[in-house]
């Protein structure tokens, strides 16, 4: 039997403030972060990095991750409802009302462009498409089998925003970050099909679209493998034209037996274990690519 985890990293309490953190996932920040900082390192090989310009990285991250999140929220709350896995989020349960979920986007999407603008005209320039972009995620699956790649190409502005936020410019070579760009988006991608199983006749019972639906349980699964068998290539390339070097590619070697053991964990009708494989092991697999490459550029 197909089994359905509940929902993970959560804080205990009932404030307001918590309630508000429960309802953005603020925990699941530290999946991405890294990779925001990442693109901020490999920026710091060819240009200044100022404290203010690290913390303006971090506020605008944090807050479109907040719009992003809450909007999936306010978007899917009659879905959530329906949803054995879901429906004790803070919408379906009116522990927040869709004004607070409302207010807080908002001022999120505001924190956002204002932290764009203060770091450069490039920033500023493109923060509403980015905003778009991740917006529409949400209504993903409601017109495509694959959210899973948009949400991995949402998630993927974040390393380049961190490089555009110190330099301005787009990399030099041009393909920089499109490596990264494919890194992020096909680990990001891999996951969430792993996210997507337990969902599989829920989201089929309600018209919506994944790779899971499409494709069934297994054929998803190595679909994620595929996806993951590029992640680790195309950061080494990123890692060869950023000019990082031997502490870099060692942690993409600890970061590949992370992505095998998530594998190992997420077996065909066995997904009891699919919340250490999501929530635990892709945090760790961030962090650990950013702490190495931090301890490249610090110890060369």
């Amino acid at each position: 039997m197909t089994a359905h985890p509940g929902e993970g990293q959560t804080l205990p309490g009932e404030s307001l403030l918590v309630r508000y953190f429960n309802f953005v996932k603020l925990p699941h920040t530290l999946f991405a972060l890294p990779f925001a900082l990442l693109g901020v390192l490999a920026a710091s090989i060819s240009a200044p990095v100022t404290a203010r310009a690290i913390v303006l990285v971090v506020v605008a991250f944090s807050a479109a991750r907040w719009v992003a999140m809450g909007f999936n929220r306010i978007a899917d709350r009659r879905i959530d409802a329906r949803n054995p896995r879901t429906q004790n989020r803070e919408l379906p349960r009116g522990t927040l009302s869709l004004s607070q979920a409302w207010l807080s986007v908002l001022l999120a999407a505001g924190v956002f462009v204002a932290a764009a603008a203060l770091l450069n005209p490039l920033c500023l320039m493109l923060s509403p498409v980015a905003l778009g972009w991740i917006l529409v995620y949400s209504l993903a699956k409601r017109f495509t089998w694959w959210p899973h790649l948009w949400l991995g190409m949402s998630l993927a502005i974040a390393p380049v925003g961190g490089y555009l936020a110190v330099t301005g410019r787009w990399s030099d070579p041009a393909w920089l970050l499109l490596a990264v760009t494919a890194a992020v988006a096909t680990w990001v991608a891999g996951f969430d099909i792993f996210y997507a199983l337990p969902d599989q006749g829920f989201d089929r019972a309600e018209g919506l679209r994944s790779a899971v639906v499409r494709l069934g349980e297994a054929r998803a699964i190595t679909l994620a493998k595929l996806l993951h068998g590029v992640t680790i290539p195309a950061l080494i390339l990123f890692g060869y034209g950023a000019g990082f070097g031997a502490w870099y590619y060692a942690g993409l070697a600890v970061a590949a037996g992370i992505l095998v053991y998530e594998h190992r964990l997420v077996k065909l009708g066995d997904l009891s274990r699919l919340d250490a494989a999501f929530f635990t092991m892709n945090g760790v697999m961030s962090v650990t690519v950013f702490a190495f490459a931090l301890a490249d550029r610090l110890l060369r």
